[in-house]
Protein backbone atom coordinates (compact mmCIF):
# COMPACT_ATOMS: atom_id res chain seq x y z
CA UNK A 1 0.00 0.00 0.00
CA UNK A 2 1.30 3.44 -0.97
CA UNK A 3 1.55 5.90 1.92
CA UNK A 4 0.25 9.40 1.23
CA UNK A 5 2.90 11.95 2.27
CA UNK A 6 1.90 14.68 4.67
CA UNK A 7 3.37 17.42 2.50
CA UNK A 8 4.53 17.96 -1.05
CA UNK A 9 7.19 20.65 -1.44
CA UNK A 10 7.08 22.35 -4.85
CA UNK A 11 10.23 24.00 -6.20
CA UNK A 12 10.14 25.87 -9.51
CA UNK A 13 13.75 26.20 -10.70
CA UNK A 14 15.38 28.42 -13.28
CA UNK A 15 19.09 29.28 -13.08
CA UNK A 16 19.47 29.59 -9.31
CA UNK A 17 22.88 28.02 -8.76
CA UNK A 18 24.64 28.00 -6.34
CA UNK A 19 21.75 29.03 -4.05
CA UNK A 20 19.78 26.00 -5.21
CA UNK A 21 22.10 23.67 -3.29
CA UNK A 22 21.38 25.39 0.03
CA UNK A 23 17.67 25.32 -0.76
CA UNK A 24 17.70 21.57 -1.45
CA UNK A 25 19.85 20.84 1.61
CA UNK A 26 17.29 22.63 3.78
CA UNK A 27 14.48 20.53 2.28
CA UNK A 28 16.04 17.07 2.52
CA UNK A 29 17.14 17.95 6.06
CA UNK A 30 13.60 18.67 7.34
CA UNK A 31 12.85 17.03 10.69
CA UNK A 32 9.44 15.89 9.43
CA UNK A 33 11.33 13.01 7.80
CA UNK A 34 11.50 11.65 4.26
CA UNK A 35 8.66 9.19 4.88
CA UNK A 36 6.24 12.09 5.45
CA UNK A 37 7.24 14.35 2.56
CA UNK A 38 7.92 14.48 -1.15
CA UNK A 39 9.82 17.14 -3.07
CA UNK A 40 8.79 17.88 -6.66
CA UNK A 41 11.25 20.16 -8.43
CA UNK A 42 10.55 21.40 -11.95
CA UNK A 43 13.55 22.55 -13.99
CA UNK A 44 12.21 25.30 -16.25
CA UNK A 45 14.91 25.07 -18.91
CA UNK A 46 17.88 26.10 -16.73
CA UNK A 47 21.23 26.66 -18.43
CA UNK A 48 23.49 27.15 -15.38
CA UNK A 49 23.67 23.58 -14.11
CA UNK A 50 20.54 23.79 -11.95
CA UNK A 51 18.97 20.85 -13.80
CA UNK A 52 22.02 18.67 -13.18
CA UNK A 53 22.02 19.62 -9.51
CA UNK A 54 18.39 18.58 -9.20
CA UNK A 55 19.17 15.22 -10.81
CA UNK A 56 22.02 14.73 -8.34
CA UNK A 57 19.68 15.21 -5.37
CA UNK A 58 17.07 12.92 -6.95
CA UNK A 59 19.73 10.19 -7.21
CA UNK A 60 20.81 10.76 -3.60
CA UNK A 61 17.24 10.71 -2.27
CA UNK A 62 15.18 8.35 -4.43
CA UNK A 63 11.50 8.26 -3.55
CA UNK A 64 11.75 11.69 -1.90
CA UNK A 65 13.06 14.04 -4.60
CA UNK A 66 11.31 13.93 -7.97
CA UNK A 67 12.61 16.08 -10.86
CA UNK A 68 10.70 17.18 -13.95
CA UNK A 69 12.47 18.91 -16.84
CA UNK A 70 10.77 21.20 -19.35
CA UNK A 71 11.53 23.98 -21.81
CA UNK A 72 11.63 27.48 -20.35
CA UNK A 73 8.14 28.88 -19.81
CA UNK A 74 9.16 32.41 -18.81
CA UNK A 75 8.09 32.34 -15.18
CA UNK A 76 7.36 30.19 -12.11
CA UNK A 77 3.61 29.76 -12.78
CA UNK A 78 3.95 27.00 -15.39
CA UNK A 79 6.43 24.86 -13.41
CA UNK A 80 4.35 25.28 -10.23
CA UNK A 81 1.19 24.15 -12.01
CA UNK A 82 2.96 21.11 -13.44
CA UNK A 83 4.19 20.17 -9.97
CA UNK A 84 0.68 20.57 -8.57
CA UNK A 85 -0.61 18.10 -11.14
CA UNK A 86 1.92 15.57 -9.80
CA UNK A 87 1.53 16.34 -6.07
CA UNK A 88 0.13 13.67 -3.75
CA UNK A 89 0.66 15.17 -0.27
CA UNK A 90 -2.15 16.20 2.06
CA UNK A 91 -0.57 19.64 2.10
CA UNK A 92 1.50 21.56 -0.42
CA UNK A 93 4.29 24.01 0.35
CA UNK A 94 5.88 26.25 -2.30
CA UNK A 95 9.45 27.43 -1.91
CA UNK A 96 11.64 29.66 -4.02
CA UNK A 97 14.69 27.91 -5.46
CA UNK A 98 17.04 30.55 -4.06
CA UNK A 99 15.45 30.54 -0.58
CA UNK A 100 15.80 27.98 2.22
CA UNK A 101 13.88 26.69 5.23
CA UNK A 102 14.44 26.21 8.93
CA UNK A 103 14.93 22.49 9.80
CA UNK A 104 11.68 22.19 11.79
CA UNK A 105 9.55 24.36 9.50
CA UNK A 106 7.46 21.69 7.78
CA UNK A 107 7.00 19.63 10.94
CA UNK A 108 5.72 22.65 12.87
CA UNK A 109 3.43 23.91 10.10
CA UNK A 110 1.88 20.48 9.43
CA UNK A 111 1.30 20.04 13.17
CA UNK A 112 -0.40 23.44 13.28
CA UNK A 113 -2.61 22.54 10.31
CA UNK A 114 -3.59 19.14 11.73
CA UNK A 115 -4.34 20.57 15.17
CA UNK A 116 -6.62 23.32 13.86
CA UNK A 117 -7.84 21.83 10.55
CA UNK A 118 -6.14 24.80 8.87
CA UNK A 119 -6.45 25.32 5.12
CA UNK A 120 -3.51 27.75 5.06
CA UNK A 121 -0.59 28.03 7.48
CA UNK A 122 1.74 31.04 7.27
CA UNK A 123 5.22 30.29 8.59
CA UNK A 124 7.43 33.07 9.87
CA UNK A 125 9.61 34.59 7.15
CA UNK A 126 13.10 36.01 7.69
CA UNK A 127 14.77 38.43 5.27
CA UNK A 128 18.25 37.56 4.02
CA UNK A 129 20.10 40.38 2.30
CA UNK A 130 18.16 43.33 0.98
CA UNK A 131 14.87 41.47 0.90
CA UNK A 132 11.57 42.79 2.14
CA UNK A 133 9.29 40.43 4.08
CA UNK A 134 5.99 41.00 5.92
CA UNK A 135 6.23 41.54 9.66
CA UNK A 136 2.81 42.39 11.13
CA UNK A 137 1.31 38.96 10.58
CA UNK A 138 4.16 37.36 12.54
CA UNK A 139 3.61 39.24 15.79
CA UNK A 140 2.16 36.14 17.45
CA UNK A 141 1.60 32.47 16.76
CA UNK A 142 -2.12 32.05 16.18
CA UNK A 143 -4.43 29.06 15.61
CA UNK A 144 -6.79 31.27 13.65
CA UNK A 145 -6.53 34.78 12.23
CA UNK A 146 -8.86 37.09 10.32
CA UNK A 147 -7.69 38.33 6.93
CA UNK A 148 -8.50 41.96 7.75
CA UNK A 149 -6.36 43.54 10.47
CA UNK A 150 -3.93 40.65 10.94
CA UNK A 151 -1.37 41.63 8.29
CA UNK A 152 -2.17 38.51 6.24
CA UNK A 153 -3.05 40.59 3.17
CA UNK A 154 0.54 41.88 3.16
CA UNK A 155 1.88 38.30 3.27
CA UNK A 156 0.66 37.42 -0.19
CA UNK A 157 3.50 35.31 -1.62
CA UNK A 158 2.81 31.60 -2.11
CA UNK A 159 5.50 30.46 0.36
CA UNK A 160 2.95 28.90 2.71
CA UNK A 161 1.43 25.55 3.59
CA UNK A 162 -1.87 24.89 1.76
CA UNK A 163 -4.35 22.03 2.19
CA UNK A 164 -4.22 20.31 -1.20
CA UNK A 165 -7.90 19.32 -1.00
CA UNK A 166 -8.78 23.04 -0.92
CA UNK A 167 -6.67 23.68 -4.03
CA UNK A 168 -8.27 20.85 -5.98
CA UNK A 169 -11.81 21.57 -4.78
CA UNK A 170 -11.67 25.05 -6.28
CA UNK A 171 -9.50 24.15 -9.25
CA UNK A 172 -6.85 26.63 -8.19
CA UNK A 173 -3.79 27.08 -10.37
CA UNK A 174 -1.25 29.83 -10.98
CA UNK A 175 -2.04 32.42 -13.65
CA UNK A 176 0.41 31.69 -16.46
CA UNK A 177 -0.61 34.81 -18.40
CA UNK A 178 0.71 37.15 -15.68
CA UNK A 179 4.27 38.36 -16.31
CA UNK A 180 5.01 38.77 -12.57
CA UNK A 181 3.42 38.05 -9.18
CA UNK A 182 1.50 35.00 -10.43
CA UNK A 183 1.41 33.78 -6.82
CA UNK A 184 -0.61 36.80 -5.65
CA UNK A 185 -4.00 35.74 -7.07
CA UNK A 186 -3.32 32.12 -6.03
CA UNK A 187 -2.69 33.03 -2.41
CA UNK A 188 -5.54 35.54 -2.35
CA UNK A 189 -8.00 32.92 -3.61
CA UNK A 190 -6.74 30.41 -1.02
CA UNK A 191 -7.26 33.01 1.72
CA UNK A 192 -10.83 33.66 0.60
CA UNK A 193 -11.79 29.97 0.39
CA UNK A 194 -9.98 28.93 3.60
CA UNK A 195 -12.09 28.16 6.65
CA UNK A 196 -9.03 28.59 8.90
CA UNK A 197 -5.77 30.49 8.36
CA UNK A 198 -3.10 29.90 11.02
CA UNK A 199 0.29 31.46 11.79
CA UNK A 200 3.52 29.91 13.10
CA UNK A 201 5.45 32.92 14.38
CA UNK A 202 7.59 31.39 17.14
CA UNK A 203 10.01 29.68 14.74
CA UNK A 204 11.95 30.99 11.73
CA UNK A 205 10.35 28.84 9.05
CA UNK A 206 11.36 30.48 5.79
CA UNK A 207 14.48 32.44 4.83
CA UNK A 208 13.74 34.70 1.87
CA UNK A 209 16.88 35.62 -0.09
CA UNK A 210 17.35 38.48 -2.50
CA UNK A 211 19.89 37.70 -5.19
CA UNK A 212 22.71 40.23 -5.54
CA UNK A 213 22.12 40.45 -9.30
CA UNK A 214 18.34 41.06 -8.93
CA UNK A 215 17.74 38.43 -11.59
CA UNK A 216 14.38 37.52 -10.06
CA UNK A 217 11.68 38.67 -12.52
CA UNK A 218 9.74 40.40 -9.72
CA UNK A 219 12.48 43.00 -9.31
CA UNK A 220 12.79 43.51 -13.08
CA UNK A 221 9.07 44.10 -13.63
CA UNK A 222 7.88 46.97 -15.81
CA UNK A 223 5.09 49.25 -14.63
CA UNK A 224 2.81 47.72 -17.28
CA UNK A 225 3.35 44.32 -15.61
CA UNK A 226 2.47 45.68 -12.18
CA UNK A 227 -0.71 47.31 -13.48
CA UNK A 228 -1.72 44.09 -15.19
CA UNK A 229 -1.34 42.16 -11.93
CA UNK A 230 -3.34 44.77 -9.99
CA UNK A 231 -6.17 44.63 -12.54
CA UNK A 232 -6.17 40.84 -12.38
CA UNK A 233 -6.35 40.50 -8.60
CA UNK A 234 -8.95 43.23 -8.14
CA UNK A 235 -11.11 41.58 -10.77
CA UNK A 236 -10.63 38.22 -9.06
CA UNK A 237 -11.49 39.61 -5.64
CA UNK A 238 -14.57 41.33 -7.03
CA UNK A 239 -15.79 38.00 -8.40
CA UNK A 240 -14.98 36.12 -5.19
CA UNK A 241 -16.34 38.49 -2.52
CA UNK A 242 -17.61 41.65 -4.21
CA UNK A 243 -17.52 45.14 -2.64
CA UNK A 244 -16.87 45.33 1.08
CA UNK A 245 -14.22 45.52 3.77
CA UNK A 246 -11.97 42.79 2.38
CA UNK A 247 -11.99 44.32 -1.10
CA UNK A 248 -11.15 47.76 0.30
CA UNK A 249 -8.37 46.40 2.52
CA UNK A 250 -6.69 44.56 -0.32
CA UNK A 251 -7.05 47.53 -2.66
CA UNK A 252 -5.37 49.64 0.03
CA UNK A 253 -2.56 47.08 0.20
CA UNK A 254 -2.02 47.40 -3.55
CA UNK A 255 -1.75 51.20 -3.17
CA UNK A 256 0.79 50.98 -0.36
CA UNK A 257 2.96 48.24 -1.85
CA UNK A 258 2.55 47.32 -5.49
CA UNK A 259 1.51 50.66 -6.97
CA UNK A 260 3.82 52.67 -4.69
CA UNK A 261 6.71 50.46 -5.88
CA UNK A 262 6.28 51.86 -9.39
CA UNK A 263 6.80 55.43 -8.24
CA UNK A 264 10.13 55.24 -6.47
CA UNK A 265 13.64 54.90 -7.81
CA UNK A 266 12.22 52.86 -10.69
CA UNK A 267 10.21 55.89 -11.80
CA UNK A 268 13.19 58.25 -11.56
CA UNK A 269 15.23 55.87 -13.73
CA UNK A 270 12.78 56.35 -16.60
CA UNK A 271 13.31 59.03 -19.25
CA UNK A 272 10.74 61.90 -19.25
CA UNK A 273 8.69 60.42 -22.10
CA UNK A 274 8.33 57.06 -20.36
CA UNK A 275 7.48 58.77 -17.07
CA UNK A 276 4.66 60.55 -18.84
CA UNK A 277 3.44 57.24 -20.31
CA UNK A 278 3.63 55.65 -16.85
CA UNK A 279 1.59 58.43 -15.25
CA UNK A 280 -1.07 58.34 -17.96
CA UNK A 281 -1.43 54.53 -17.77
CA UNK A 282 -1.61 54.54 -13.97
CA UNK A 283 -4.12 57.40 -14.00
CA UNK A 284 -6.35 55.38 -16.33
CA UNK A 285 -6.08 52.43 -13.94
CA UNK A 286 -6.87 54.55 -10.86
CA UNK A 287 -9.89 56.13 -12.51
CA UNK A 288 -11.21 52.68 -13.37
CA UNK A 289 -10.67 51.01 -9.99
CA UNK A 290 -10.04 53.69 -7.36
CA UNK A 291 -12.10 56.76 -8.24
CA UNK A 292 -14.53 56.29 -5.33
CA UNK A 293 -12.41 53.87 -3.33
CA UNK A 294 -9.50 56.29 -2.92
CA UNK A 295 -11.73 58.70 -1.01
CA UNK A 296 -12.50 55.96 1.51
CA UNK A 297 -8.93 54.81 2.09
CA UNK A 298 -6.72 57.87 1.46
CA UNK A 299 -6.51 58.87 5.13
CA UNK A 300 -4.78 55.52 5.82
CA UNK A 301 -2.04 56.17 3.29
CA UNK A 302 1.04 58.16 4.37
CA UNK A 303 1.29 61.63 2.88
CA UNK A 304 4.16 60.98 0.42
CA UNK A 305 2.33 57.99 -1.06
CA UNK A 306 -1.03 59.76 -0.98
CA UNK A 307 0.47 62.69 -2.88
CA UNK A 308 1.86 60.35 -5.51
CA UNK A 309 -1.67 59.28 -6.38
CA UNK A 310 -2.94 62.83 -6.00
CA UNK A 311 -0.62 63.97 -8.80
CA UNK A 312 -1.24 60.83 -10.84
CA UNK A 313 -4.98 61.46 -10.72
CA UNK A 314 -4.18 64.96 -12.03
CA UNK A 315 -1.77 63.49 -14.61
CA UNK A 316 0.97 65.88 -13.44
CA UNK A 317 4.22 64.03 -14.08
CA UNK A 318 6.38 67.11 -13.44
CA UNK A 319 5.26 67.72 -9.84
CA UNK A 320 5.17 63.98 -9.24
CA UNK A 321 8.81 63.67 -10.32
CA UNK A 322 9.84 66.45 -7.95
CA UNK A 323 7.97 64.76 -5.09
CA UNK A 324 9.56 61.36 -5.75
CA UNK A 325 13.05 62.91 -5.90
CA UNK A 326 12.58 64.52 -2.49
CA UNK A 327 10.96 61.46 -0.92
CA UNK A 328 13.63 59.01 -2.11
CA UNK A 329 16.62 61.26 -1.36
CA UNK A 330 16.59 60.43 2.35
CA UNK A 331 17.13 64.04 3.48
CA UNK A 332 15.12 66.25 5.81
CA UNK A 333 11.35 66.05 5.62
CA UNK A 334 9.50 69.12 4.32
CA UNK A 335 8.18 71.48 7.02
CA UNK A 336 4.81 71.02 8.68
CA UNK A 337 2.31 73.76 7.85
CA UNK A 338 -0.20 74.56 10.62
CA UNK A 339 -3.52 76.07 9.65
CA UNK A 340 -6.94 76.09 11.28
CA UNK A 341 -6.08 73.32 13.75
CA UNK A 342 -4.78 71.01 11.02
CA UNK A 343 -1.28 70.00 9.99
CA UNK A 344 -0.06 69.66 6.42
CA UNK A 345 3.21 68.43 4.91
CA UNK A 346 4.57 71.16 2.64
CA UNK A 347 5.70 68.92 -0.22
CA UNK A 348 6.08 70.27 -3.78
CA UNK A 349 2.82 71.69 -5.06
CA UNK A 350 1.55 72.65 -1.61
CA UNK A 351 -0.52 75.81 -1.69
CA UNK A 352 -2.88 77.11 0.94
CA UNK A 353 -6.21 77.48 -0.86
CA UNK A 354 -9.93 76.90 -0.53
CA UNK A 355 -9.69 73.65 -2.50
CA UNK A 356 -10.46 71.18 0.29
CA UNK A 357 -9.77 68.14 -1.89
CA UNK A 358 -6.31 69.36 -2.82
CA UNK A 359 -5.48 70.33 0.77
CA UNK A 360 -6.62 66.92 2.04
CA UNK A 361 -3.87 65.22 0.04
CA UNK A 362 -1.23 67.10 2.07
CA UNK A 363 -2.90 66.67 5.48
CA UNK A 364 -1.00 64.77 8.17
CA UNK A 365 -3.06 62.25 10.13
CA UNK A 366 -2.14 60.92 13.56
CA UNK A 367 1.01 61.57 15.65
CA UNK A 368 3.94 63.27 13.91
CA UNK A 369 6.65 62.98 16.57
CA UNK A 370 9.41 61.96 14.16
CA UNK A 371 8.62 64.73 11.71
CA UNK A 372 8.96 67.39 14.43
CA UNK A 373 11.84 65.91 16.39
CA UNK A 374 14.10 65.14 13.44
CA UNK A 375 13.75 68.64 12.02
CA UNK A 376 14.31 70.69 15.20
CA UNK A 377 17.84 72.01 15.75
CA UNK A 378 19.76 74.47 17.87
CA UNK A 379 21.23 77.39 15.89
CA UNK A 380 22.94 79.32 18.71
CA UNK A 381 23.38 79.34 22.48
CA UNK A 382 24.95 81.99 24.75
CA UNK A 383 24.82 83.54 28.23
CA UNK A 384 23.51 87.06 28.84
CA UNK A 385 23.81 88.92 32.12
CA UNK A 386 22.35 92.10 33.62
CA UNK A 387 24.34 94.10 36.18
CA UNK A 388 26.41 91.03 36.96
CA UNK A 389 23.41 89.54 38.76
CA UNK A 390 20.62 87.93 36.71
CA UNK A 391 21.74 85.34 34.15
CA UNK A 392 19.84 84.45 31.00
CA UNK A 393 20.20 81.66 28.50
CA UNK A 394 19.88 83.07 25.01
CA UNK A 395 19.05 80.31 22.49
CA UNK A 396 18.01 80.29 18.87
CA UNK A 397 16.17 77.18 17.74
CA UNK A 398 14.66 76.28 14.37
CA UNK A 399 11.54 74.10 14.39
CA UNK A 400 10.12 72.67 11.14
CA UNK A 401 6.70 74.31 11.35
CA UNK A 402 5.15 77.12 9.34
CA UNK A 403 1.81 78.92 9.31
CA UNK A 404 0.02 79.25 12.66
CA UNK A 405 3.11 79.02 14.87
CA UNK A 406 1.89 81.08 17.84
CA UNK A 407 1.93 77.95 20.01
CA UNK A 408 5.63 77.24 19.39
CA UNK A 409 7.71 78.10 22.50
CA UNK A 410 11.10 77.32 24.02
CA UNK A 411 11.24 76.50 27.73
CA UNK A 412 13.50 74.76 30.26
CA UNK A 413 12.19 71.70 32.00
CA UNK A 414 13.56 69.43 34.71
CA UNK A 415 13.57 65.69 34.27
CA UNK A 416 14.38 63.40 31.40
CA UNK A 417 12.05 62.20 28.69
CA UNK A 418 10.86 58.59 29.03
CA UNK A 419 13.47 56.18 27.67
CA UNK A 420 11.03 54.82 25.08
CA UNK A 421 10.69 58.23 23.43
CA UNK A 422 12.85 59.14 20.46
CA UNK A 423 13.23 62.70 19.22
CA UNK A 424 9.91 64.00 20.48
CA UNK A 425 6.68 62.90 22.12
CA UNK A 426 3.02 63.77 22.11
CA UNK A 427 1.96 64.88 25.58
CA UNK A 428 -1.13 63.49 27.26
CA UNK A 429 -4.00 65.99 27.60
CA UNK A 430 -3.42 66.38 31.36
CA UNK A 431 0.32 67.11 31.06
CA UNK A 432 1.55 70.34 32.61
CA UNK A 433 3.95 72.47 30.57
CA UNK A 434 6.68 74.47 32.31
CA UNK A 435 5.55 77.95 33.25
CA UNK A 436 6.24 80.69 30.66
CA UNK A 437 9.53 82.44 31.30
CA UNK A 438 11.64 85.01 29.51
CA UNK A 439 11.25 86.58 26.10
CA UNK A 440 10.45 84.82 22.83
CA UNK A 441 10.51 86.04 19.23
CA UNK A 442 9.26 84.01 16.26
CA UNK A 443 10.48 84.68 12.72
CA UNK A 444 10.28 82.63 9.50
CA UNK A 445 13.50 80.80 8.63
CA UNK A 446 15.29 82.47 5.69
CA UNK A 447 15.21 79.27 3.64
CA UNK A 448 11.48 78.75 4.21
CA UNK A 449 11.94 75.40 5.94
CA UNK A 450 10.57 76.35 9.34
CA UNK A 451 10.27 78.94 12.10
CA UNK A 452 13.18 80.38 14.11
CA UNK A 453 12.50 80.78 17.84
CA UNK A 454 14.79 83.21 19.66
CA UNK A 455 14.38 82.85 23.42
CA UNK A 456 15.92 84.70 26.39
CA UNK A 457 15.23 82.58 29.46
CA UNK A 458 16.22 83.58 33.05
CA UNK A 459 18.04 80.91 35.05
CA UNK A 460 16.98 80.23 38.66
CA UNK A 461 19.68 80.60 41.36
CA UNK A 462 19.12 77.06 42.63
CA UNK A 463 20.72 73.68 42.17
CA UNK A 464 18.96 72.01 39.22
CA UNK A 465 19.38 70.38 35.85
CA UNK A 466 17.14 71.59 33.04
CA UNK A 467 16.63 70.39 29.49
CA UNK A 468 15.93 72.84 26.69
CA UNK A 469 12.64 71.87 25.03
CA UNK A 470 10.41 73.16 22.27
CA UNK A 471 6.64 72.87 22.69
CA UNK A 472 4.24 73.22 19.80
CA UNK A 473 0.54 72.52 19.32
CA UNK A 474 -0.27 70.52 16.21
CA UNK A 475 -3.77 69.48 15.21
CA UNK A 476 -5.08 69.50 18.79
CA UNK A 477 -2.06 67.83 20.39
CA UNK A 478 0.94 69.30 22.20
CA UNK A 479 4.37 67.95 21.29
CA UNK A 480 7.51 68.17 23.41
CA UNK A 481 10.75 68.26 21.43
CA UNK A 482 14.19 68.06 23.08
CA UNK A 483 16.63 70.51 21.51
CA UNK A 484 19.52 68.75 19.79
CA UNK A 485 22.85 70.55 19.48
CA UNK A 486 24.12 68.77 16.32
CA UNK A 487 27.75 69.50 17.28
CA UNK A 488 27.25 73.22 18.06
CA UNK A 489 29.85 74.58 20.56
CA UNK A 490 28.39 75.20 24.01
CA UNK A 491 28.97 78.45 25.95
CA UNK A 492 31.53 78.31 28.76
CA UNK A 493 30.40 78.04 32.37
CA UNK A 494 29.28 81.35 33.89
CA UNK A 495 29.27 82.63 37.51
CA UNK A 496 26.50 84.93 38.68
CA UNK A 497 24.73 86.20 41.79
CA UNK A 498 26.10 88.40 44.59
CA UNK A 499 24.52 87.08 47.80
CA UNK A 500 25.09 83.40 47.00
CA UNK A 501 27.27 83.01 43.91
CA UNK A 502 26.04 80.35 41.48
CA UNK A 503 27.52 78.64 38.48
CA UNK A 504 25.75 77.68 35.24
CA UNK A 505 27.02 75.35 32.54
CA UNK A 506 25.64 74.17 29.22
CA UNK A 507 26.31 70.55 28.33
CA UNK A 508 25.37 67.97 25.75
CA UNK A 509 23.96 64.72 27.10
CA UNK A 510 24.69 61.31 25.50
CA UNK A 511 21.70 61.76 23.18
CA UNK A 512 23.06 65.05 21.86
CA UNK A 513 20.52 67.21 23.68
CA UNK A 514 21.15 70.57 25.34
CA UNK A 515 21.14 70.40 29.16
CA UNK A 516 21.65 73.38 31.51
CA UNK A 517 23.03 72.76 35.03
CA UNK A 518 22.94 75.34 37.80
CA UNK A 519 24.32 75.08 41.35
CA UNK A 520 25.93 77.18 44.11
CA UNK A 521 29.49 78.02 43.21
CA UNK A 522 30.72 76.04 46.22
CA UNK A 523 28.73 73.54 48.20
CA UNK A 524 30.12 71.22 50.93
CA UNK A 525 30.07 67.61 49.90
CA UNK A 526 28.58 64.92 52.12
CA UNK A 527 32.05 63.63 53.02
CA UNK A 528 33.21 67.14 53.93
CA UNK A 529 30.22 67.66 56.23
CA UNK A 530 30.84 64.30 57.88
CA UNK A 531 34.49 65.23 58.45
CA UNK A 532 33.46 68.52 60.06
CA UNK A 533 31.03 66.75 62.36
CA UNK A 534 33.74 64.30 63.44
CA UNK A 535 36.11 67.16 64.29
CA UNK A 536 33.58 69.27 66.24
CA UNK A 537 34.00 67.47 69.62
CA UNK A 538 37.77 67.87 69.49
CA UNK A 539 37.37 71.55 68.58
CA UNK A 540 34.98 72.15 71.51
CA UNK A 541 37.41 70.54 73.99
CA UNK A 542 40.16 72.86 72.87
CA UNK A 543 37.90 75.90 73.27
CA UNK A 544 36.86 74.92 76.83
CA UNK A 545 40.47 74.58 77.93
Amino acid sequence: MTTIPDVTVVVAVYNTMPALTECLDSLVGQTIGHDRMEIIAVDDGSTDGSGEELDRYAALHPGTVKVLHQANSGGPAGPSNRALDEASGRYVFFTGADDYMGPEALERMVAMADRNESDVVIGKMVAVGDRSVPRAVFRNTADRIELVGSGALYAISNTKLYRRALIEKHGMRFSEDLPVSSDMPFTLEAYVHAATVSVVADYDCYYAVRRPDDSNITYRARFEDRLQVCRHVLGLLDRLVGPGELYDEFALRLLKVDLAWIFGENYLAMDPARRETCVQATADFLEEYYKDLFVRVQDRVAVPQRLRFHWIFRRDSVTLTELVRIDTAGGALPPTFLNGGRAYAAYPGFRLSDDETAMRAFQLMGPITGRLGDGTRLLAAAWEQRDGKDLFLAVTVQVPVLGDTDSAVVRLRAGALPKSVGNSRRLSPDSQLPAPAGELVRTPAPDGTGTVLTARIPLPPVKTKLGARVYVDVAGSTYEIPVRTRGLPMPLARRWGDTVPHRASANVNPKGRLVITTAPLWEPTASFRARVRSLLPRFKRKVIR
